[in-house]
């Protein structure tokens, strides 16, 4: 019975984290586009999406946590993670790749001329929050000697990782609001709801796991 309710889980995980956000973008109202563009649209969208799970393959999400072993969402999350960054590293890059394939503007020109109309909210957003995932897969692959050589407490260490997660995903949502073709009233909802929940969850972690005050004994006495 357990193994099967496992297998439910992850299938309504699946369902909610892949098959949802590409329902929801085929029947945006947009026009549609070649095939390259299209696969990578959904690409960095399921990138984005699996970004955003990270928020509920950690501590915060206890129902996770106790269906299944602590070791293996760990490895979960950081597989996931390096992944989704890996991909979202290039987002940049893969914007201007189908121009490769068509004539006008150069792809590097492009790309030049993007990453500097610091006049558009959503260029800088973008920028932003690009180096922003940039620092939190940098610190996360190098943790320990991060904890080591501030001699932070790992718990310490998971607040300021939550924390930069948390300001990364704000603005990297708002840059996807203003900018994203199929980033709708749908989609982009979804996507707002769906952050919103994760964070939450992370919050209340947080707020619970502060440290109380100890009593004072001395006073306690008198």
């Amino acid at each position: 019975m357990q193994v099967s309710f496992k297998s439910i889980t992850i299938a309504a995980g699946l369902g909610l984290l892949v098959l949802m956000p590409l329902g929801l973008y085929f029947v945006a109202d947009v026009p549609r586009r070649s095939l390259l563009k299209e696969a990578l649209s959904l690409l960095t969208i399921v990138s984005f999406v699996a970004v955003i799970a990270q928020l509920f393959l950690a501590r915060s999400d206890r129902a996770v946590n106790l269906l299944f072993k602590a070791p293996t969402v760990q490895r979960i999350h950081r597989i996931v993670g390096y992944g989704a960054i890996a991909v979202l590293a290039l987002h940049p890059f893969l914007i201007v790749l189908p121009r490769y394939f068509e004539a006008g503007v150069r792809p590097l020109d492009a790309l030049v001329t993007m990453l500097t109309t610091f006049e558009s909210l959503g260029v800088v957003l973008g920028l932003i929050a690009w180096g922003l995932m940039m620092l939190l897969g940098v610190m996360a692959l190098f943790r320990m000697r991060l904890i080591r050589r501030f001699g932070l407490r790992y718990r310490g260490w998971r607040a300021v990782h939550g924390g930069l997660a948390a300001v990364f995903l704000i603005t990297a949502l708002w840059h996807a609001m203003a900018l994203g073709r199929h980033t709708g009233l749908m989609l982009g909802g979804f996507l707002i709801a769906l952050a919103a929940t994760g964070l939450g969850l992370l919050a209340r972690l947080y707020l619970l796991e502060r440290p109380r005050p100890q009593p004072n004994v001395q006073g306690a006495s008198t």
